[in-house]
């Protein structure tokens, strides 16, 4: 019967299922747009910036954004990360895989010039040969820098995917020269594609050895040290190692902060969660907005229907259906009505969550909480908003309910 008044009025019933729909739709799309992020950085982000099984010794921690001025200015005072801290490090830890030194933030952006071609706002890395292994670059052709490209200074370079294919004819780039920052180098080899993550490429790149970058773009401010162990339960004792050498190689009391910072892909997951909490405060917020307005309109649509039916009410007494039974009746329909409107709001924000993962690079997942959440949601909109008209329903006297119809 419930479901059956639906029918009566379709056009009243889809405004009044207006609001809870475009609520519930929005908690479940950005619910599974918020979720999809946090498995694709933990997936795809993490790694692709600082590697499987590898932890970084940092002048700066990840999650800058997430400290006051007073702190920051602290963080400021730190030492910059140096060869010495990469030498202290690699000898504590003998048994790491690879260990490398990179350039760091703010990382620089140039202008590669071949023949009268040019390719603008190449990302460029100072690195050590060691920082190759870390980050599990395979070539397609050509070789890695070397410890003795970095030792002797050499101009040689190593392109990303993305730059030999856009930059020369052949695709071929090795004993290709090229200038950067008014310098020549030569390309000795050719980085295998990674991919792109959400639409942004990981190879528009060129790494040279770290004293020559250090030549044309001075010392980053934060320089670092990545380390790769070969399984990932030798990565938390390899951190606590790498924690010792690098307090005795800056000589800091036992009294004595580390200025320094160690981390893992977790503490950069750590950090895109803290900011997704930001978006998952805002959410109940705006959903419980269009809740309480699609809640009042269900009041007001069912005390409509008392108005209305007060006929049907009161030959339903007369015959010898109770209050219990009207009561029931009503709220049966009020839930119905909210529920059926949870349904339709899942269903629509399932379609925009599949929506923007096709048109977008966003990655959206919905989760199965996210759907009960939202159907319950509904369906207790309907029994708190739908409390009041089912007992003033239930109270209408059967001969003055008839007699107000006719």
């Amino acid at each position: 019967m419930a479901l059956g008044q639906l029918r009566v009025n379709p056009l009243r019933t889809t405004f009044t299922l207006l609001g809870i729909v475009v609520s519930v739709g929005f908690l479940v799309a950005v619910v599974a747009i918020i979720q999809g992020m946090n498995a694709y950085v933990k997936e795809n982000i993490a790694d692709a910036m600082i590697g499987m099984n590898t932890f970084q010794v940092r002048r700066l921690p990840i999650s800058l954004g997430l400290f006051t001025d007073d702190e920051f200015r602290l963080l400021q005072r730190r030492p910059r990360i140096d060869e010495s801290d990469a030498d202290a490090v690699q000898r504590a830890i003998p048994d790491a895989l690879a260990i490398g030194l990179t350039s760091g933030w703010p990382t620089p952006r140039g202008d590669i010039v071949w023949r009268n071609r040019t390719l603008g706002s190449v990302l460029v890395f100072g690195v050590t040969a060691g920082y190759q292994d870390v980050q599990d670059y395979r070539f397609t052709s050509g070789r890695p820098l070397s410890d003795v490209d970095v030792r002797e200074r050499r101009n040689v370079i190593v392109v990303g995917a993305d730059v030999a294919k856009d930059l020369f004819d052949s695709g071929n780039a090795v004993d290709q020269e090229i200038r950067l920052g008014g310098q020549r180098f030569t390309v000795i080899g050719t980085v295998a594609p990674k991919g792109r993550v959400l639409g942004q490429s990981f190879d528009a790149f060129v790494m040279i050895p770290i004293p020559a970058f250090e030549s044309i773009y001075g010392r980053r401010q934060s320089t670092v040290v990545s380390v790769k162990m070969r399984e990932a339960e030798q990565v938390a004792p390899g951190m606590a190692r790498a924690q010792e050498a690098m307090r005795v190689n800056r000589q800091l009391r036992p009294s004595d902060r580390d200025n320094f910072d160690i981390g893992t892909g977790e503490a950069f997951i750590a950090f895109w969660k803290q900011l997704t909490r930001v978006l998952f405060a805002v959410v109940p917020a705006v959903v419980a907005i269009g809740i309480l307005v699609g809640g009042i309109v269900i009041m007001n649509i069912m005390l409509m229907a008392v108005t209305e039916r007060m006929h049907e009410i009161g030959l339903r007494k007369a015959v010898g259906a109770t209050a219990t039974d009207v009561r029931r009746q009503f709220l049966a329909e009020a839930v119905a009505l909210a529920a059926t409107g949870g349904a339709l709001g899942v269903a629509a924000g399932w379609g925009l969550a599949l929506l923007v993962s096709t048109l977008s690079p966003l990655p959206a997942r919905v989760t199965p909480w996210s759907v009960v959440l939202a159907l319950a949601l509904g369906a207790g909109i309907g029994v708190l908003f739908g409390v009041y008209p089912a007992a003033r329903a239930a109270r209408l006297d059967p001969i003055t309910a008839m007699r107000a119809e006719t």
